[in-house]
């Protein structure tokens, strides 16, 4: 819960750091002009100070920011101070700590160690910060927004259609829905309508009473009547002929069931969560998909990112199956190889995150060393990656921005210094981008 002052002449680095710390602490203030340090100081509580070394009057040799360090704690000599600039050596390093600095900081500056090395100074532990209270793990805006939604729908009775590629984590999105809503002491029922025989579909539904056909030997309950008064997932929607699609809507319509070969009605209380991997509207338009059902359905649309656009996922997700599949596998791994992580965010994942998880276990049972390389998760199989010269899909100036960023992210394994090189923007510039588009 820490306030941070930061102090530098450079716009970028100032927009570059408040976009990277906020993220861990309270409040962070930005100032250009240390001129205004004893009014700040002398007006406003900080519990640190990151100030850099080289203004105007002096670009490399620190001076200024020796006379800054005085005169901050001159002002509060309880100041904690950590010191930062792109002209650093050894010399300079131990002069600013005698002279009552917490610690030193190059520029550009890791992210890890920057706020290590703010946390060490503030005497507080180093800590991962907590997942999101789902088993959907993530923490790029992409993912975030999704999951902001998801919070505000779930605890109201509403239809939700979740919208997503193979192995996106809709099952998930769809099972968090159900842990928050008021339903959640309830049952939750899945039902896989693609996996379903077309002959079954109707008996698995709704049920079916005894000799309502040749293979009917007894009574069964189908899915509705089993998530009665709690959730009824549909999974890939988008599958259902159009006779069950009919009798589909009748039920939503009128909150009963019949089974099959009994006119009898049987009440129903549910919440319906769908999910499909089809371009349903387009189904809708094409008329293999009734749009009265559609509207029915989708009261909200949850979409789920693929993980080719949540780059800043990925390493984090691979650690977080590497956890898993290490402690199931009793094997007592490490980590991920710098080699190994460049490649995880270069590769397109056309499975998401499914197929990342397959691979880390597998990578996790034939690893012979301590460490994952990359060719433990890929063998020396060729695999898909994005390329710079890919085309673009659409003329929207925002979308080409975005898809360039991608891209250029890829082309340099993540690193965002050589991305906002080869895309003519400062780091702070590209940062900004980065948080636009959630990536």
């Amino acid at each position: 819960m820490a306030k941070i002052l930061i102090i530098d002449d450079d716009v970028d680095i100032l927009s570059a750091a408040k976009l990277f710390l906020k993220r861990h602490f309270e409040e962070i203030t930005i100032e250009k002009n240390p001129e205004k340090i004893p009014f700040l100081l002398n007006n406003y509580t900080f519990d640190l100070i990151l100030l850099d070394m080289n203004f105007t009057q002096d670009v490399n040799t620190g001076r200024e920011g020796f006379q800054w360090l005085d005169k901050i704690l001159d002002l509060k000599p309880e100041a904690k101070v950590v010191l930062f600039t792109a002209y650093g050596d050894v010399e300079m390093a131990v002069k600013s700590i005698k002279l009552g600095a917490k610690d030193f900081v190059l520029k550009p500056w890791e992210n890890e160690k920057l706020l290590e090395s703010l946390k060490t100074a503030l005497n507080e532990e180093v800590v991962i910060p907590e997942k999101p209270a789902t088993d959907i793990i993530g923490e790029s805006e992409a993912i975030k927004q999704v999951l902001e939604t998801m919070e505000r729908v779930a605890d109201t009775d509403a239809n939700v259609l979740i919208l997503g590629e193979n192995g996106t984590g809709k099952d998930l999105m769809a099972k968090a829905l159900h842990k928050y809503s008021g339903r959640k002491e309830a049952e939750f029922i899945r039902a896989d309508v693609a996996a379903l025989p077309e002959t079954l579909v109707e008996s698995e539904l709704f049920g079916h009473v005894k000799g309502a056909y040749t293979d009917a030997r007894e009574n069964r309950v189908g899915k509705f009547e089993e998530a009665n008064h709690g959730t009824l997932f549909l999974d890939e929607i988008g599958n259902l002929s159009l006779p069950v699609q009919s009798k589909l809507l009748n039920v939503l319509q009128n909150r009963t069931i019949s089974r099959v070969g009994s006119s009898k009605e049987i009440k129903l209380d549910i919440r319906l969560i769908c999910a499909t991997n089809s371009d349903i509207e387009q189904k809708a338009m094409d008329g293999s998909f009734r749009q009265d059902l559609l509207y029915r359905i989708n009261t909200i649309t949850l979409e789920m990112p693929p993980l080719r656009e949540r780059i800043g996922d990925i390493e984090l997700l691979a650690e977080h199956f590497l956890r898993i599949y290490s402690k199931r596998y009793s094997r007592k791994l490490t980590g991920l190889s710098a080699n190994l992580k460049k490649e995880l965010v270069r590769y397109s994942w056309p499975g998401n995150v499914r197929e990342l998880q397959h691979a880390i276990e597998r990578a996790v049972i034939m690893c012979k060393g301590k460490t994952l390389e990359t060719e433990d998760v890929f063998g020396n199989k060729a695999r898909p990656t994005v390329k710079s010269g890919d085309s673009v899909k659409s003329y929207d100036l925002e979308n080409m921005e975005k898809q360039l960023i991608v891209k250029a992210l890829r082309q340099f394994s993540g690193n965002i210094t050589e991305a906002a090189k080869e895309l003519g923007l400062s780091r702070a510039a590209l940062y900004r981008r980065i948080e636009k588009y959630g990536l």
